[in-house]
């Protein structure tokens, strides 16, 4: 079984895929450039939901290969000071975090108006092991298709998801994608920003980046290692 890892950008492609050394296979696909190496394809898929979740279906289904794990990675903002910058947070639970309808008593998630839903929950085993392998912290991570920017907007994100770790543009558009195949799914992110005001001048991205890289280095045999026939998959 290979592993299929979706980022956003390849900046983002690229540091996971400095984790396992040598130069990987390029692969074109529509839309992007898949890159090889080992067990592992890494995937560019786009920037929020809706590009991650087609370019995650397109590799699924046009794979020459069987994948066995979807994983959803790159860098993201962090409720600090749980997740500070530059550290590891990998996703007991992906939630889509404004997907629902506005109202005059607040906002609705998607499964309140009786169709779709907002989560998806990662295999725990897995989530245990690689938080213990990569050094990272495990909790809710939220997706969002407009990067938070204000600090009230951070405080209702909160209040409505307490003891949400961290918020990125794209696990569950990945995790869409990986359940309509039967995969199981999981998210890993290294922390480049605080979630709040938007103050691109305290954004770590090379550090951030950098910890992607030693976090796939560090758990690469817990990922190549998982697949959906293992018993691990249930506990």
């Amino acid at each position: 079984m290979r592993v299929l890892v979706v980022t956003a950008v390849p900046v983002e492609r690229d540091a996971v895929t400095r984790a396992f050394g040598g130069a990987p296979e390029a692969v074109a696909l529509p839309g992007g450039e898949l890159h090889r190496r080992g067990a592992f394809d890494v995937l560019a898929g786009g920037a929020g939901p809706a590009a991650a979740a087609a370019a995650t279906a397109f590799a699924l289904a046009s794979a020459s290969a069987p994948y066995g794990l979807v994983v959803s990675a790159g860098i993201g903002g962090a409720f600090t000071p749980l997740t500070p910058l530059g550290s590891l947070v990998v996703a007991s639970d992906l939630v889509a975090a404004d997907l629902g309808a506005d109202t005059p008593d607040g906002f609705l998630p998607v499964t309140a108006l009786g169709f779709g839903r907002d989560r998806f929950t990662a295999p725990p085993a897995l989530v245990r092991e690689v938080a213990a392998a990569a050094g990272a912290t495990a909790g809710t991570v939220l997706t969002v298709s407009t990067v938070t920017g204000t600090a009230e907007r951070a405080a209702d994100l909160l209040a409505a998801h307490p003891g949400a770790l961290a918020e990125a543009m794209e696990g569950f558009g990945v995790a869409e994608a990986a359940a309509r195949a039967g995969l199981p799914v999981m998210e890993l992110r290294a922390v480049s920003n605080a979630v709040g005001p938007r103050d691109r001048d305290a954004w770590r991205i090379g550090d951030a980046l950098a910890a992607l890289t030693d976090a796939f280095g560090k758990t690469a045999p817990v990922l190549e290692g998982w697949n959906r026939h293992d018993d691990r998959h249930h506990s």
